[in-house]
């Protein structure tokens, strides 16, 4: 399946002096996605797991330079590796802190090395590190969930994709059949979310999502909260635990505002912010932060203790919610379903801006607050087609905003000066056009 993650190597490959790690959470498709480039894309690769590989793991025990590495790597595997036209994939790099030490020397090396890296949890082993991380030395990129013009590409949608983008950039109403076509395929998106097991799953079933294997979702949180235990203490990895199980909890509060006392009530932030912090890391959940100034730029005016949490993904939000995936193409969970709603649009925010903003004035709340050609544009999130609202007009009173935008089920249009984007355009967004 196609990810957009794949245009940034290809130009990563164009100049490569500089190794390249892909940070994300497990199952997202990291291995894949750089296997698959790997091959496409050089004459020969080498790949390393060394999380399995002890011999090689051995070496940067032994040496940190890259043409002993090198030497090394060639002898256990009894190859001969041509740097003109090889590239290095080194995976499950975590395990071994003298191998992500030794991208620093690879990077400076007048050799051309090529090497490409990731790992499970790399985001909390570079927040953990213990010795100096090669800052500057080493290109990181993310790979996030598929978000939804990944979902309609996997499924061979590129004609519904133009006609999305087409009448975003005009806010012209697309017909009605191609909107509720749409609409269906966002209510699916909502169950399946964007892991791509899940999503191969629901192809191979020929897109009945009345036979997909929805119990993968289960599987891969099972093995989020394993990676907890593994890589954590027992009693941080039960926090973790603790924190992780709580957000459909903290979601569903009316004011969602993130409290330790909902993950437990005896929590403090004292004993609860170290864990918090590595599931961050982890790529695990994303945090929304309130900001009490809405000017540029917006992380200089954030309230540090004051924030949302989301899952990564929607489709896990659901699983670990419980909630049955008729529910939603039903519409007959209309409270909850405002719930999955708001993650969804906070997962597509994530994958584009890499930070997540909401605004408060006097008694009222904008959902999220976003930078669109040097403007602070606010957002608000309906899951249905009513989309009264008196944050979102008193804040336009107040502030006059170059403009504002709606995200609901209704059509495109522009009305008041303000953009409706209907749930399945939000990946649009970053276009920046009215």
């Amino acid at each position: 399946m196609y990810r957009k993650i794949e245009e940034e190597l290809k130009a990563w490959k164009e100049n490569y002096k500089m190794p390249l790690m892909l940070i994300g959470a497990r199952q997202t498709g990291k291995t894949y996605i750089l296997e698959e480039f790997c091959k496409n894309n050089f004459q020969n690769y080498v790949y390393i797991n060394l999380d399995k590989e002890e011999d090689i793991a051995e070496v940067f025990k032994e040496t940190i330079d890259p043409e002993k590495i090198i030497e090394k790597i060639e002898i256990i595997k009894n190859i001969v590796i041509n740097l003109q036209d090889t590239i290095i994939f080194l995976d499950e790099i975590q395990v071994s802190e003298r191998a992500i030490t030794s991208l620093k020397y690879f990077c400076e090396s007048e050799k051309p090395y090529k090497i490409v890296c990731a790992g499970s949890l790399l985001g909390v082993k570079i927040n953990r590190f213990k010795s100096s991380f090669p800052v500057g030395k080493v290109l990181i990129k993310y790979l996030n969930p598929m978000d939804f013009e990944e979902f309609l590409m996997a499924l061979g949608e590129f004609k519904l994709i133009e006609e999305i983008k087409k009448h975003f950039r005009s806010n012209e109403a697309v017909i009605n059949s191609i909107h509720e076509k749409a609409l269906l395929l966002y209510k699916k998106y909502l169950v399946l979310g964007g892991m791509p097991a899940v999503i191969n799953n629901f192809r191979d079933n020929d897109c009945n999502i009345a036979h997909v294997n929805l119990e993968l979702q289960e599987q891969i949180i099972t093995s989020y909260l394993a990676d907890m235990n593994k890589y954590t203490l027992n009693s941080e990895g039960i926090k973790n635990n603790q924190i992780y199980n709580s957000i459909p909890k903290e979601l569903a509060r009316v004011n969602n505002i993130f409290k330790y006392s909902i993950v437990d009530k005896e929590a403090r932030k004292i004993r609860y912010e170290s864990s918090l912090d590595w599931l961050l890391a982890s790529n695990m959940i994303l945090k929304c932060d309130l900001v009490e100034k809405n000017e540029s730029p917006l992380k200089a005016f954030v309230n540090p203790d004051k924030f949302k949490i989301y899952l990564s993904d929607v489709g896990l939000l659901r699983a670990l919610s419980n909630l049955d995936y008729q529910e939603i193409l039903l519409d007959k969970n209309e409270m909850y379903k405002g719930v999955l709603t708001e993650n969804y649009v906070a997962c597509e925010f994530f994958t584009k801006f890499r930070e997540l903003y909401f605004f408060n004035f006097s008694r009222y709340e904008i959902d999220f607050l976003i930078k669109i050609e040097g403007d602070i544009i606010p957002v608000e999130v309906k899951s249905g087609r009513r989309t009264s609202s008196t944050s979102l007009n008193e804040y336009i009173k107040k502030y006059n905003p170059k403009y504002s935008i709606r995200i609901s089920s209704k059509n495109f249009g522009m009305d008041n000066n303000i953009k409706s984007v209907p749930l399945y355009a939000v990946f649009c967004l970053t276009e920046g056009n009215r």
